[in-house]
């Protein structure tokens, strides 16, 4: 009767835990951090090495927050590559975001909007509906 040795020795990764594995705290290169205060919503992006003309904060159809970085000549690259598209919540203040830049990090600040978006549909005099003939 012959055994075979991987029936009694399980796989390394269920021996070690993972921060044994893996003992430095590893972060993407294009890692944005997100929190949240009653009164905004706040990300903020390390891009060291990155010149401030390099950095473009954008919103794309009331939705979405994009950073990026983009070379300011085209003969030239930025000093990072860096890219993110971020869905925004509901309920901000599309006006208000702002964005600063300062020691390699840059913060975007996108303010809650307390108020209700709504608008009134005033009803406009109907045409009389004609009779529809349904094919038997």
């Amino acid at each position: 009767m012959e055994l075979s040795v991987s029936a009694f020795h399980p796989s390394w990764q269920y021996l070690y835990p993972s921060h044994l594995l893996f003992p430095y705290h590893f972060t993407p290169e294009n890692y944005v951090h997100w929190t949240q205060t009653p009164e905004s919503h706040m990300f903020s992006a390390d891009l060291p090495g990155v010149r401030k003309e390099e950095i473009k904060v954008e919103v794309e159809d009331s939705r979405y927050l994009i950073i990026r970085t983009e070379a300011i000549e085209e003969s030239s690259l930025p000093a990072k590559s860096f890219m993110r598209k971020f869905r925004l919540p509901g309920r901000v203040d599309i006006d208000g975001i702002s964005a600063g830049y300062e020691n390699g990090v840059l913060t975007v600040t996108v303010p809650r909007s307390f108020r209700r978006r709504g608008f009134s549909i005033e009803l406009a005099d109907q045409p009389e509906q004609l009779e529809v003939a349904r094919a038997a």
